[in-house]
């Protein structure tokens, strides 16, 4: 049976934000559940560490799931991309080999270019603007539905993933004229590409996984991402210069696959939804205490940080990309405008 979206929309309703998708495998073991029959277990792939909040936000999805379905489903996170980089375990999604993943917004435009309006820069004003769009369960419903039919992958819910910043191991960035011959890493999207290189840079398009080795080797020369993934993934240590471009607000989502979601009940697929809520509360949460955490740590290692950064100009370069993205269609002018809106409601502090 397809997903029921009366299920999903009331119980993605009660959330507050939005949750992030990265991939997970099936396995039916023997263990005994609560009623005594066997337990799913859910595989939930993650390309970062164990130290990350959302990883933390996944085991409790496991233990919330356990006891919500008497035992009948559970959840294993594989950090670290053990299960692969997020192009294989999206395949494996996919198929209905993995079921569950937390991935960055970008590689969802693959599958549907709409997502593109999320991951344009300076797209949000603040952390609350952004978690006041991805909690508009009646604007989202059809985007986060709309790869089902061609990917047979469901959107459970978005999370706050921080504010991305320009890092690299020669100097601090100011102007674009600081990023110009500098190769940095960016996700694998047309509109990250395009992105950084409007801001001056050449793109270079690489999984997370073999990112901190291109930069210790001079592959690359910098990155850009949040204070938590440059930190915990060590790249702190290879490219110390950290300079406040707050480029993207990037939400992350939490993707599970649709087969596997329609191989449970109604009543187990109202569990999992019900405690989505709880699970992005965590994963929000934590975030915000490491990022901090993060901080501290890549200055006492000898990071520096540089806040002295001509955002505007920066801006001024990327609008262009923004405005041809946006007026695309109806239907990305519709989510440009449920962002405006909150914007508004939720100015820069």
């Amino acid at each position: 049976m397809k997903l029921s979206k009366v299920i999903l929309t009331g119980a993605v309703g009660l959330m507050s934000l939005s949750l992030a998708a990265c991939g997970g495998g099936s396995s039916s073991g023997s263990s005994s559940a609560g009623g005594g029959g066997s337990q799913t277990v859910f595989k939930l792939a993650f390309n970062q560490t164990e130290d990350h909040p959302q990883y933390a936000a996944g085991v409790a999805l496991g233990e919330k799931l356990e006891e919500a379905t008497d035992g009948r489903y559970s959840v294993k996170v594989y950090p670290n991309e053990q299960l692969g980089g997020q192009a294989d375990v999206i395949q494996n999604l996919s198929n209905g080999t993995v079921e569950l993943m937390w991935v960055g917004a970008p590689v969802l435009e693959g599958f549907n270019s709409d997502f593109v309006v999320f991951n344009l820069p300076y797209m949000f004003d603040s952390t609350e603007a952004q978690g006041a769009v991805l909690s508009d369960t009646e604007a989202l419903d059809p985007l986060y539905h709309s790869i089902e039919d061609s990917k047979s992958i469901t959107v459970l819910t978005g999370v706050n993933a921080g504010t991305r910043n320009v890092y690299n191991s020669k100097h601090p960035v100011v102007t674009p004229a600081d990023l110009q011959g500098m190769k940095i890493r960016v996700q694998q999207s047309d509109s990250q590409v395009a992105m950084i290189e409007a801001m001056g840079a050449i793109a270079s398009p690489m999984n997370q996984g073999d990112v901190y080795s291109a930069l210790q080797t001079g592959v690359l020369d910098g990155a850009e991402n949040n204070e938590v993934t440059w930190d915990a993934l060590k790249q702190s240590e290879v490219a110390k210069y950290y300079s406040y471009t707050k480029h993207l607000m990037l939400p992350d989502y939490l993707l599970i696959s649709t087969k596997a979601l329609e191989k449970m009940s109604d009543e187990d697929q109202a569990a999992l939804l019900e405690i989505i809520p709880e699970v992005q509360k965590i994963a929000n949460d934590g975030f915000a205490d490491f990022t901090e955490k993060s901080i501290e740590h890549a200055t006492s290692i000898g990071a520096q940080f540089n806040d002295d950064v001509d955002v505007a100009a920066f801006k001024a370069l990327v609008q262009p990309l923004v405005e041809s993205n946006v007026n695309e269609n109806e239907t990305r002018k519709q989510l440009y405008q449920v962002v405006q809106e909150a914007n508004a409601a939720n100015p820069a502090k």
